[in-house]
């Protein structure tokens, strides 16, 4: 037992989600309830596109995948994902309760049109139009990204990065083909990652910095 909790002893970060997730479903009860538009000119020029649902839901997968496999392989790699994402989801957790927000430019749909209608049909009906900004698909899919292209172990498959950048894109893109979030939202998250990268990575980045310093002069 003691060599488990030693080994798998950074599992007590995933407690976050004791606070996310009930904090999340709360403000999820707001539906109805007024809150401020996000919305920008831009968002007329996004067509509506049902096939981004792919995408978008393997958004789950894309961050659940990383956060296992550095469960798993390092430690390091691991904790800093987890304080890039859990520090922006509860900034964003916070200015949604702070600052009620939500999009209302969602388009009529036809469920039975083809399975791709079918599938948003089913999110919207699971997901109002509230809590928008700064978007947490953007956000997070950033940070897996960046998570993936600071790994060691993983810079050496060139394929894989390559993919989790194609991926990525096409997250972020979802949100707003699939009238989920306004540009604006995808601006945000954008800025609170720049924010919050340095942050998160600053400290690993100096590290090496030095190591490779002291390996010169030697």
């Amino acid at each position: 037992m003691k060599q488990l909790i030693k080994k798998y002893g950074h599992i007590w970060l995933m407690s976050y989600g004791l606070i996310y997730l009930p904090w999340f479903a709360r403000l999820q009860e707001n539906v109805g309830k007024p809150y401020h538009v996000i919305y920008s000119p831009l968002d007329d020029l996004i067509p509506f596109s049902e096939y981004f649902i792919v995408p978008y839901l393997m958004w789950f997968f894309y961050v659940g995948a990383a956060i296992v496999y550095f469960f798993f392989s390092s430690r390091d790699d691991y904790y800093r994902l987890c304080a890039f994402l859990f520090t922006g989801m509860t900034i964003s957790l916070l200015v949604c309760t702070l600052f009620p927000n939500g999009t209302n430019f969602r388009p009529a749909i036809n469920p039975q049109e083809n399975i791709f209608c079918f599938a948003v049909a089913k999110l919207w009906s699971i997901d109002p139009c509230i809590n928008v900004f700064p978007s947490i698909h953007v956000y997070n899919s950033i940070g897996v990204h960046i998570a993936v292209c600071h790994s060691k172990a993983l810079q050496k498959k060139r394929t894989l990065v390559k993919a989790s950048g194609i991926l990525m894109v096409l997250i972020c893109m979802s949100t707003m083909f699939l009238k989920q979030h306004s540009i604006v939202d995808v601006v945000g998250s954008l800025l609170m990652a720049s924010v919050i990268y340095p942050i998160a990575y600053a400290p690993e980045t100096m590290h090496r910095k030095k190591y490779a310093g002291e390996s010169y002069n030697v």
